[in-house]
């Protein structure tokens, strides 16, 4: 954990983004954030970058040397169960329209949903469970476009470097953000380092003509800094190397807050390849080495005897073309093969695929123990780790949203829209469950008249919009009762005067 000491003897903030970004290019925790988009693409880098050797003698020195023998087979097989495990975990807690509640008041729950639009609810949370699911944590960037419009932007974490308070993740200090880009300087096209350094009440630029990957070779030296001088060509107020976070009719304004929001994949920030890495390593290797084996074996050995001539490379142009073979009287042609046995390593592949099943909280879709069309139960218990690992994400995500809130709440203090800091708004995650259909109908039906009809209908499984489906309801009834009221004519009785129904 890096925590900055704000000691009178601390470096610039300059020397320091140098100093960290160097820091965390080569840390372990960032390389986990990498191989987790890696295994998401299903490009496994332990075997995608595998060689095969072999040993011959050196004809300088006369060592047994290694060398990559290109002769070999060298079958890559890299198998997806991250990019399933993400995908399921992801669309199973955040494919489905979350539902925002105000208690105290409707017309600020109104503007919030106005403000985030479906955009946030149909893209950004999708892409933050992935990117927090592949990284462990993602970074939500809120800021005011040119328009003054609010919007959001989603930061790969391995651009990110955190300033922590305190032990627990909760508040930040300084908060910094790196990246490459490509410029044009002249006829030649060349990246350069772009870091931003942010604080609750500014910003910093810099640039180096060093990128990132060059800081992530130790004998390249220090990361160096300096102004990027073209970003505070409009702004309009500057304390020394800082400017505020956006510009508000003609002024430099900042959040009061550091506008980046961590959205954790769990209470560690661990990444879900973290616990299951090895386990698909091992299978890939296995299946590739299964695969290399069996396409070894198949090269058959010919035993030849009164070969009628010489050149084994004609023998088998002959062989291949005419199936026949030019023998000797006394001549004799035999095929060598091996006994191919596989058994063990299917046995251990098949013990690895349980292993990452279980301990990656993944749903077994191939099982075949639950029949075509499981029970309630059955589904329940197929989909417990599932929902065991999507919980610690949604708490997770909804300290995020809490976040979030705040600065939709300044927002609309900056424009004019009102604060309203004491209106709490609760977020629930509607999860796309795989249920069976024709129970889940049947137990709302014999729940009729023992819970609220809007229950009922919220876990209907042809119901999407539960708002909706009481309104038409409503009208059904209404209109049923029209219908009936037509049909019979009331008439005063005497002695009772007019009565209406």
């Amino acid at each position: 954990m890096i925590v900055f000491d704000n000691s009178i003897n601390r470096m610039t903030e300059r020397e320091l983004a140098a100093f960290l970004i160097s820091d965390f290019i080569r840390s372990p925790e960032r390389r986990d954030m990498i191989d987790g988009q890696a295994y998401y693409r299903a490009d496994n880098p332990k075997i995608m970058h595998r060689r095969r050797f072999r040993f011959k003698e050196d004809p300088v020195t006369g060592n047994i040397i290694r060398v990559v023998d290109k002769a070999k087979p060298n079958n890559r097989r890299a198998h997806g169960f991250m990019h399933m495990f993400v995908e399921d975990k992801v669309n199973y807690l955040l494919s489905k329209p979350y539902t925002l509640s105000c208690e105290k008041s409707q017309e600020f729950l109104d503007k919030v949903n106005l403000i985030l639009s479906k955009t946030f609810q149909q893209k950004r949370m999708i892409k933050l469970g992935k990117t927090a699911s592949n990284g462990g944590i993602a970074w939500l960037h809120p800021y005011i476009d040119e328009d003054g419009g609010f919007r959001t932007m989603v930061i790969p974490p391995e651009q990110c470097i955190p300033g922590w308070k305190d032990n627990d993740h909760d508040e930040m200090t300084e908060f910094i953000w790196f990246y490459d880009v490509e410029i044009i300087e002249g006829h030649t096209v060349k990246d350069v380092l772009k870091v931003e350094y942010w604080t609750a009440d500014g910003v910093a630029y810099y640039v180096s003509d060093m990128t990132y990957q060059d800081g992530m070779n130790p004998n390249s030296g220090a990361i160096s800094l300096i102004l990027d001088s073209e970003r505070y060509l409009n702004e309009p107020d500057r304390d020394g190397d800082f400017t505020g976070h956006f510009i508000m009719d003609g002024a430099a304004e900042a959040w009061g807050r550091i506008p980046f929001i961590p959205f954790k994949n769990n209470d560690d920030e661990l990444p879900d390849l973290h616990f299951i890495k090895t386990l698909i390593d091992g299978y890939d290797k296995n299946r590739s080495d299964t695969a290399n084996y069996l396409e070894e074996v198949e090269n058959f050995i010919m035993k030849l005897k009164g070969y009628g001539g010489n050149d084994l490379g004609a023998f088998m142009r002959d062989l291949s073309y005419f199936r026949a073979i030019n023998l000797d009287v006394d001549g004799d042609a035999d095929v060598l093969t091996a006994t191919v046995d596989i058994s063990a390593q299917d046995t251990d592949a098949e013990k690895l695929k349980k292993d990452i099943m279980l301990f990656g909280e993944g749903v077994d879709k191939a099982s075949d123990q639950l029949g075509n069309s499981p029970s309630g139960i059955a589904l329940k218990f197929m989909y417990s780790g599932l929902d065991l690992k999507c919980n610690r994400m949604e708490a997770a995500f909804k300290d995020g949203f809490d976040k979030l809130i705040w600065f939709v709440n300044r927002y609309l203090e900056i424009t004019g829209g009102g604060p309203d800091y004491d209106a709490d708004i609760d977020i629930t995650f509607n999860r796309d469950i795989n249920i069976n259909e024709s129970q889940a109908i049947t137990d709302c039906q014999n729940s009729q008249g023992v819970i609220s009809q809007e229950t009922i209908l919220k876990n209907h499984p042809w119901v999407e919009d539960v708002d909706i489906e009481l309104k038409r309801l409503n009208q059904e009834k209404e209109a049923a009762q029209s219908m009936v009221s037509d049909m019979f004519i009331n008439e005063p009785t005497d002695g009772e005067g007019d009565e209406a129904d």
